[in-house]
């Protein structure tokens, strides 16, 4: 009678009392259906609210096989910056993004950290996706798809496939 009396207090039915203890939920949670990520909080994968990552059967974030490394010259083929060409400084294979030297760059304006210090404005090279790149010949000036062949050696290569040079 003292636990109905609880549950009366508490403004909970009778019926949610499970058991010995005075629970609130009594029904089980539902598991999420095969092949469906568990999110928290609505986030998929770790980092930012807005960055959502794909994730794989352990949780991890899926790497997107890229045809480009660090330290190639590629030729922008799409976007603002069309026809440009630089060095790779950076990759994120998490997001399938690369950083070019010289290539999507913006301004950021940066306001002063201590009184009499003056404002300043930044430019740095924000990421582009690595499809909307082709890797770049500087000798015969042209650009080209990527190929894999293996030397005599036995060590497997990238070249390019207009002109057959070699890249690694």
């Amino acid at each position: 009678m003292a636990a109905m009396l609880g549950t009366q207090r508490l403004g909970v039915t009778s019926s949610s009392f499970c058991g010995s203890r005075l629970s609130l939920q009594c029904r089980p949670v539902k598991a999420a259906p095969f092949g469906v990520q568990p999110t928290v909080a609505g986030l998929i994968g770790p980092g930012k609210r807005w960055e959502h990552y794909e994730l794989n059967k352990n949780h991890n974030v899926v790497r997107k096989p890229m045809h480009v490394k660090k330290g190639d010259t590629v030729q922008v083929i799409a976007g603002s910056d069309k026809g440009k060409v630089g060095e790779i400084e950076k990759v994120i294979p998490k997001t399938g993004q690369i950083v070019v030297k010289g290539i999507n760059i913006k301004t950021r304006h940066v306001k002063p950290k201590v009184q009499g210090e003056s404002g300043q404005i930044t430019e740095s090279e924000s990421p582009v996706h690595h499809s909307n790149v082709m890797l770049y010949s500087t000798e015969k000036q042209v650009r080209s798809r990527i190929g894999y062949k293996v030397t005599e050696d036995g060590k497997k290569v990238r070249y390019l496939k207009k002109t057959g040079e070699i890249i690694d």
